[in-house]
C-alpha cells in the first residue's frame, strides 16, 4: 500500500510539472519595472498585469510607491478602481479633502475626475489600478513637495 501511495504521488507530481506553456501567465508578486521619473516625486515601480487589447477593454497595473512618493494631479477617460493591497497611501480628488487609504481599502474614481494618490510620508504603498481602454493618463498639474507635505501635516500620521 505504501508503494502504491508513493507511486501515485510521483505520478501526480509528474503530471502537474508537465503542464503545457500555452498560457500567458504574469506574476502579481513581481515588483515590476522602475517607473520613469515623470509625473511623480520619489520612487515607483509598475507591473502591468493585464493590458487592454481588442478582446479586453481594461488594464490592471500593480503600482508600488516607496514612502514619501507621490503622483501628480491627473485624470482618466474611464473610471479608475484602486485596490490597496499593502501599506498606506494618500488619495485626493480635486475640491475634496485628502484621506488615508490602507491595505484592504477599495476606492472608485469617476472618469474625468482630477485626483492624485501616493504613499504616505512613513509607509510604502502597493495598489492595483484598474482602468479602461488604451487612452493615456491625462496629467493636469504638478503636485509639489510642499503641497504633499501640507497634506501629510493635516492628516498627521
Amino acid at each position: 500500500m505504501k508503494n502504491l501511495i508513493t507511486g501515485l504521488f510521483i505520478f501526480t507530481s509528474f503530471l502537474l510539472s508537465s503542464q503545457t506553456t500555452d498560457y500567458s501567465v504574469s506574476s502579481y508578486l513581481e515588483e515590476g519595472v522602475k517607473a520613469p521619473n515623470t509625473h511623480y516625486i520619489g520612487e515607483a515601480w509598475l507591473n502591468s498585469l493585464l493590458t487592454a487589447d481588442e478582446d479586453l477593454d481594461y488594464n490592471i497595473t500593480k503600482a508600488t510607491f516607496r514612502a514619501n512618493s507621490t503622483l501628480d494631479w491627473h485624470k482618466h477617460t474611464s473610471p479608475q478602481i484602486l485596490i490597496y493591497v499593502d501599506g498606506e497611501g494618500y488619495y485626493q480628488e480635486r475640491g475634496k479633502e485628502a484621506v488615508i487609504l490602507k491595505k484592504g481599502d477599495v476606492i472608485k474614481c469617476d472618469k474625468d475626475t482630477e485626483h492624485w494618490h501616493s504613499s504616505t510620508k512613513n509607509s510604502s504603498v502597493t495598489y492595483l489600478a484598474i482602468y479602461g481602454g488604451a487612452q493615456p493618463t491625462i496629467w493636469t498639474e504638478v503636485l509639489t513637495q510642499e503641497y504633499y507635505d501640507s497634506v501629510a501635516e493635516k492628516l498627521r500620521e
